[in-house]
């Protein structure tokens, strides 16, 4: 071969290596840089795996920081079911000796059931499905929401192919107490009822993000998770109840409801210098950790969402009108009919009865229908609604409870004469139990209306307080009218038809009985009654105002069935706050002349 020959051919390999190599080089440099951005996104999405990080909903506590609802960390189970399979695990022995046991599928789905709660044919039908359906799958649900006990546990047995989501789960430990007041969130954590939905704002997590790659194997590659945004907690929702008066009170109202055939009840305890909501009480009442258990109509708060026609409680309403406008007093006479008629109106009193020769103070103790109207005609009409509407009827309160109806006052300008008398003793118009919880509260301050007050504020994670805006107090009726309606209401206790059963040793109360027709929906009253006790205690310095109502008692159709509840509920608040026995008597007003 000669030189210039093997020289040819050496230049010849050479060119080709340099074709070669230039197109590496061509190729090399259109990968890593012209199309080094698209690829490396494209590398990224495969491997890098967005996740959601929660924030934790805040809690709801009571007026002393007993936890109402609270957030716990409940796990979902998944597997791949494509990585599912037999394998070994390996352990030690207490005495440091290393232990290798062979695992077959079945025995593990077995060892997952036992702490799921399903049986290992559920565990093992749930991934043969997902295996028919897609050979690659690579996702199914096991299970759902299982405990921290249960999670450490599965963790523990280091099955391949099974993996952890952390969820919220939002939990209620004291189960129906304030029940109808809290409210509860659905399977998805969005707000549902009560105050979990309208003080959302307050209890609110915002939920954060995070990225991991993963391995070829699909498992998170450790010191690859890069926060993209912080989760936030939410804040706590302080409430004015207390939450073992709270108990108390719906044990009270329930046991009576089912005394006297009430198919439901009502109560409220409401502090007079405040206007806050110590107990609101709903029987029936809701577990919010098991919301199906109710019945649908009982999952609210009726104290807020059910209007009725209060019957005789808004007698005082009446009378303390009277005195504001120096019409009448205490002792203002009445001769009381057992029927009255006039300008084509007609009613009567509950129970027969000779004309009676009563005051003011005795038309509030007998429950006199004709009395109350004979002098409730000597004020104005619109006087007297504007009165009403003072009061806070025919608008919500300031709690703006989720669902919370404004009562019914009729238009005072076009309705008829029947109900103008009707009105005068709680027939005609419809309240809320919390609106006379509140026309108690200020009758038992002196006349001033205090914003009715359920939430006293939001707790924020970092410690700052948000006051619950709730409005300013008014003076609706004069001190001298509400105390001395007060007075006339201590004559229901002392000279009225319930003996005992209102009565609290050492302490003077002031109460007034209603025993309110109701509708049967068609405009006119059927035989079914609303039963109802309101009043203050103690009557010389009212501090607490509790009301109870009874929906159509079947084996005690008047106020003495109301009137027992009262008197137990009314004793425990005296006796939870230390209220001082009263020092002073009662005036001792005369109830007829």
């Amino acid at each position: 071969m000669s030189t210039r020959s093997h020289r040819r051919r050496i230049a010849f390999a050479m060119l080709t290596i340099a074709i070669v190599l230039g197109i590496f080089v061509v190729k090399l440099v259109d990968i890593q840089v012209v199309q080094a951005d698209e690829i490396n996104a494209d590398a990224l999405d495969k491997r890098s795996i967005p996740n959601l990080t929660f924030g934790v909903r805040g809690n709801i506590v009571d007026s002393d920081g007993v936890t109402l609802a609270d957030s716990v960390l409940r796990y979902d189970v998944t597997a791949s079911p494509r990585d599912v399979r037999d394998f070994t695990r390996y352990s030690t022995t207490a005495s440091g000796v290393a232990v290798e046991t062979d695992v077959t599928w079945p025995e593990a789905a077995a060892e997952i059931a036992a702490e799921t709660g399903q049986t290992a044919g559920e565990v093992q039908r749930i991934i043969a499905d997902k295996l028919a359906a897609d050979p690659d799958s690579n996702h199914a649900y096991l299970a759902r929401g299982i405990d921290t006990e249960a999670y450490r546990a599965l963790v523990q047995l280091g099955i391949p192919g099974i993996y952890f989501e952390a969820v919220q789960s939002r939990t209620y430990p004291n189960g129906q107490v304030a029940g109808n007041l809290v409210g509860f969130v659905g399977s998805d954590g969005a707000p549902q009822a009560g105050l979990e939905y309208t003080e959302n704002d307050c209890l609110q997590a915002t939920n954060g993000s995070e990225t991991y790659e993963k391995g070829a194997d699909g498992v998170r590659i450790p010191g690859s998770t890069v926060t993209e945004k912080q989760a936030e907690d939410g804040n706590e929702l302080v409430l004015t109840i207390d939450r073992d008066l709270q108990w108390f009170t719906q044990q009270a109202v329930a046991e009576q409801a089912q005394a006297v055939g009430a198919p439901w009840g009502v109560a409220t305890v409401q502090e007079v210098k405040t206007g806050k909501l110590l107990a609101v009480a709903d029987y029936p009442s809701v577990d919010p950790n098991d919301v199906n258990l109710t019945e649908e109509q009982y999952r609210g708060s009726r104290v807020f969402n059910s209007p009725y026609e209060p019957g005789s409680t808004f007698k005082s309403v009446t009378a303390a009108a009277l005195v504001d406008a120096g019409l009448a007093n205490a002792g203002t006479h009445v001769l009381a009919p057992y029927r009255f008629t006039k300008d084509g109106a007609s009613l009567r009193d509950s129970f027969g009865h000779p004309d009676l020769p009563l005051t003011l103070a005795g038309v509030l103790a007998e429950s006199s229908n004709t009395g109350i109207s004979i002098l409730g005609e000597r004020m104005p009409t619109a006087d007297r609604f504007d009165l009403i509407t003072d009061l806070g009827v025919g608008q919500r309160t300031e709690v703006g409870f989720a669902g919370e109806e404004p009562g019914i006052v009729p238009d005072h300008t076009s309705m008829d004469v029947q109900t103008k008398y009707a009105t005068m003793f709680g027939q005609g118009l419809a309240t809320t139990a919390a609106q006379v919880s509140s026309i108690y509260q200020t009758l038992g301050n002196d006349g001033v209306r205090m914003p009715v007050q359920l939430v006293e504020g939001c707790r924020t994670a970092d410690g700052e307080w948000i006051s619950q805006p709730t409005g300013e107090p008014r003076q609706v009726i004069s001190a001298r009218a509400a105390d001395e309606t007060v007075h006339m209401m201590e004559t229901v206790v002392t000279d009225g038809h319930f003996g005992d059963t209102l009565v609290i040793p050492g302490y003077r109360v002031a109460a007034k009985s209603g025993t309110a027709q109701v509708s049967d929906g068609s405009g006119a009253y059927g035989s079914n009654y609303l039963v109802s006790m309101a009043g203050v205690a103690p009557a010389e310095d009212p501090e607490y105002v509790v009301t109870i109502s009874l929906a159509n008692p079947t084996t005690m159709k008047s106020s003495a069935a109301a009137a027992p509840v009262f008197q137990k509920i009314m004793s425990q608040v005296l006796k939870t706050y230390r209220v001082p026995p009263s020092s002073v008597p009662s005036p001792n007003l005369p109830t007829t002349y």
